[in-house]
């Protein structure tokens, strides 16, 4: 269980994972403070945005705790580790993208590199422990071919990852080397008649384009609502990126036109709301109330709440659970909406 923290410390947890936030508004923390700031952070995923920030504060404007300064240095050299480690699966993932073009077998990569590259102004900020490459279904046997000669070997079990339409493979020297191969981004086969997001799908929100930043949101939106269940605030922060990605109105309609196309209407309504409200971001805010709530989508953001999310792994977690296992159950039901063809 993770160091409580007070409301103030929440807030200032928030102002940490926003890439960008000023940095100077960490100063004058205890040691005790900053110490469980810093367990929460590396639970959710946000830990190198606080590091970084850290160090533009400077170490003279940090608790001179001895303790802490240890704790600090340790987890400046994972950091160091986990971007080595980033570098080492862009570069595995660079050369299977190499062969599958050699193949003839389309593909992309998704979500962690591109994240970083794209949606952060400090690469290092997003770390990634895997790579994402999303294939059409029809061509997963043939991607899967190509991962297998490129040194690496299956992890999961073939009936279920059939049924996910994911595929994990990892380094055959080097099992932290993790590989997962996509025909959709949506796993659950019970969501998956409602809302899809595809090599086609992604495709045509691009518009001949590549990741462009209707569709890096979109696949952030249900990396947090369709792959995960809210489960840390990395999540939230990627949206947040994608938010501020969207420089046109041209753009947000090409991504409200992708949520009607792909069916994560009730995802981006529920996503973009949590989002703006837990980093003060009202144009996120905006972009969820352009989606015209229905029952589901009233009771998704219901469910769906800031103090849910940062509270995961705290005293009231088994009520975040509840919440977040209520809002899987809301997506399964819900219907998809009828438009006029």
């Amino acid at each position: 269980m993770l160091p409580p923290l007070s409301p103030a410390e929440e807030k200032l947890l928030l102002d940490f994972a926003d890439p960008e936030a000023p940095s100077a508004r960490g100063r004058r923390l205890s040691a005790n403070g900053l110490a469980a700031l810093l367990a929460n952070a590396e639970f959710h995923g946000v830990l190198p945005i606080m590091l970084r920030k850290l160090r533009e504060i400077g170490a003279a404007d940090l608790p001179q705790d001895p303790a802490l300064q240890q704790k600090l240095t340790e987890l400046r050299d994972r950091a160091t580790i986990a971007t080595g480690q980033s570098m080492l699966l862009q570069y595995h993932g660079d050369r299977i993208m190499k062969v599958l073009a050699e193949k003839g077998v389309p593909a992309r990569i998704v979500k962690g590199p591109v994240f970083a590259r794209k949606l952060y102004r400090h690469a290092a900020d997003r770390p990634f422990t895997d790579i994402d490459i999303l294939v059409d279904p029809a061509n997963i046997g043939a991607a899967n071919t190509v991962i297998g000669e490129c040194g690496f070997v299956l992890a999961s079990g073939e009936a279920q990852s059939h049924d996910m339409q994911e595929f994990k493979w990892v380094e055959q020297e080097n099992s932290s080397l993790l590989v997962e191969l996509h025909g959709n981004l949506v796993h659950d086969s019970g969501m998956r008649r409602r809302l899809s997001l595809g090599f086609r799908e992604l495709q045509h929100i691009d518009g001949g384009e590549v990741d462009t930043p209707a569709s890096l949101l979109t696949i952030a939106i249900v990396h947090a609502a369709g792959g995960h269940k809210f489960h840390r605030l990395q999540l939230c922060v990627d949206v947040l990126q994608g938010v501020r990605a969207l420089q046109s109105p041209e753009a947000e309609t090409r991504l409200l036109e992708a949520a009607r196309m792909t069916g994560i209407e009730l995802e981006l309504a529920t996503v973009l709301n949590v989002t703006g409200r837990l980093f003060a971001e009202p144009r996120a805010i905006e972009l969820a109330n352009r989606i015209k709530p229905d029952l589901s989508i009233r009771l998704a953001k219901w469910l769906i709440t800031g103090n849910m999310l940062l509270r995961v792994n705290s005293r009231e977690k088994m009520r975040s659970r509840l919440s977040r296992d209520a809002f899987r159950w809301v997506q399964r039901l819900a219907r998809p909406r009828p438009y006029p063809a």
